[in-house]
């Protein structure tokens, strides 16, 4: 620890002897750290002085005090107004503490400067004649050398009980514990997700400081370049604790954030410490990323074996590696793979893999990923959607063929040909979230349509809208509502008195109404062929 007022007073051999009153003093005045004791008689020294220094004087610029008007040669006036100017600007450097050495000038501390100190709080020692300047200087560069030598030491220690903890099974883990309680404070993880990872001690933090750590981490994240943060965080009704976050991994391939409470050991020793766990949280989350790669190849190879109707390796080797398959029934979501995301969605997938004890399997197909889940776990399309603002697609569930199996989503065979099949629901209803902009879509809700919803597709649209055209120009040039009541009318299957019970009006209008469209459009609406048509293009332009 570095030397403070305190120390130097306590010090026998110096006989220091403190003259401003401590109840004068602020709060830990006397606990200001040392960082060098200088000397000088100069009327101004601030210019050669920082913050912490302790400053020696003989009082030449307070004068003679044998000197019948107060002043020296030079015309420094020893009176208040000079002590307090000096006292002032002391205080204003930055000071830790004046001694004032006697029996060399002055046969004592003049009292108009005791009084400044005390006024203005400034710490005011007395310095024998027996003691040199010099003896004081040395001794608090001994004590910083004995501080500085402690720091290494500790940081030499820190950093091999951190590098050992590294060589356990879980090292990542071991690695933050280890740094957490060196430092004496909460360590946290943020993953690529946004969640907290990895945590010591467990549970820390409180909130509602965690959820600003978390926020700031996500933000961090999503500029994707390699930053540190400093974040005051109010825990409860307590006062804000100083939280340091600090990126993991390179600009464009962030890895995490790592965050730290406020540390009394967070000095350059503390600092290299925590940098050497950087280095360390870096290199292991990279070497996770690598393995998450292979994982990723084993898991596409694997899926191209579902759907293809092998199941019996996928159910092997997934249950060796992340558990049972999920049971059927299941469904079949597909989303898209854009590049800035895959590692993203990889390890959040990856968790919630390991949340369901394996019971739910994923894959990477091409420019897809390729989600089998359990049908209750139809939820998650909705989490993929809302995180990385991605269209989902959803299959309806499956049992699978011959009557479904209690096993799982491969059932030796049993549930093949339904996810193969559920795998097509899933990719049209993927390319009906992307043509409506809509989060996720059911193949459920595209099937209570029919067919000619589902042909009703993006490139017919233009067609769409050319074959209505002269309705909607009609209804914008005179204000009818041609379009609402034909969409109306062939909803209620051409009937008359239920289109005019539905919009309000009387038969006799929708069938004046439904005459002009005809009249309109060219084509006799009578027939099946041409409803068919026009509601496809009622269908196609939404």
């Amino acid at each position: 620890m570095k030397p403070t007022v305190q120390t130097l007073l306590d010090r026998a051999d110096l006989g220091l002897g403190l003259l401003t009153p401590p109840d004068a003093l602020a709060p830990g005045a006397l606990e200001t750290p040392v960082v060098w004791a200088h000397s000088s008689d100069l009327p101004d020294p601030t210019p050669f002085l920082d913050a912490g220094h302790v400053l020696l004087t003989t009082g030449t610029q307070f004068g003679d005090a044998t000197a019948d008007d107060g002043a020296t040669a030079d015309g420094a006036s020893d009176d208040g107004a000079f002590a307090d100017g000096y006292v002032r600007r002391l205080r204003e450097a930055g000071v830790a503490a004046l001694g004032f050495g006697t029996e060399v000038i002055r046969a004592g501390t003049p009292d108009t400067l005791v009084a400044a100190c005390t006024a203005q709080g400034l710490p005011l020692f007395e310095v024998p004649y027996r003691v040199p300047f010099i003896a004081i200087a040395r001794t608090v560069a001994d004590l910083l050398a004995e501080d500085a030598y402690a720091r290494q030491a500790w940081a030499l220690a820190a950093q091999r009980a951190i590098s050992l903890a590294a060589l356990r099974p879980d090292g990542l883990s071991a690695t933050l514990a280890e740094l957490s309680r060196r430092l004496g404070t909460w360590v946290g993880l943020i993953d690529t997700t946004g969640s907290v990872d990895r945590e010591a001690p467990l549970g820390g933090l409180g909130q509602p400081a965690l959820g600003e750590v978390v926020g700031e981490a996500r933000s961090m994240l999503r500029r994707g370049q390699r930053a540190s943060r400093t974040l005051l965080a109010a825990e409860s009704t307590e006062a804000p604790q100083r939280l340091t976050l600090q990126t993991l991994g390179g600009g464009g391939a962030l890895r995490g954030v790592l965050a730290i409470g406020d540390s009394p050991e967070l000095d350059q020793a503390g600092r290299e410490v925590v940098t050497a766990v950087i280095a360390l949280a870096g290199l292991a989350l990279e070497q996770n990323r690598d393995l998450d790669r292979a994982r990723g190849h084993l898991r596409s190879g694997l899926l191209r074996s579902i759907l293809a109707g092998d199941t019996a390796l996928a159910e092997r080797v997934a249950a060796e590696m992340w558990g049972e398959l999920p049971h059927a029934p299941v469904r079949v979501m597909v989303t898209d793979a854009p590049l800035a995301h895959v590692d993203r969605l990889t390890e959040l997938l990856e968790l919630r893999v390991e949340e369901r004890n394996g019971r739910l399997f994923f894959g990477r197909d091409d420019e897809q990923f390729v989600l089998v889940v359990e049908q209750h776990d139809a939820g998650l399309a909705d989490e993929l959607a809302s995180e990385f603002e991605l269209p989902v697609g959803v299959s309806d569930p499956v049992a699978g063929d011959g009557g479904g199996s209690s096993g799982g989503a491969g059932g030796g065979g049993g549930a093949t040909g339904g996810i193969a099949l559920a795998h097509e629901q899933a990719m049209r209803a993927l390319e009906r979230a992307r043509e409506t902009g809509a989060g996720v879509s059911y193949f459920e809700e595209i099937s209570r349509q029919g067919v000619l919803a589902f042909l009703a597709r993006t490139d017919a649209r233009a067609v769409a809208l050319a074959t209505l055209a002269p309705l909607t120009e009609h209804d914008a040039t005179t204000g009818t509502t041609l379009v609402t009541t034909t969409r109306t009318w062939l909803e209620h299957g051409g009937q008359f008195d239920a289109t005019a019970q539905a919009l309000g009006v009387h038969r006799h209008t929708v069938r004046s109404r439904i005459a002009l469209a005809e009249r309109l459009l060219g084509r006799d609406l009578s027939g099946f062929h041409a409803r068919a048509d026009l509601w496809a293009a009622l269908l196609a332009v939404g």
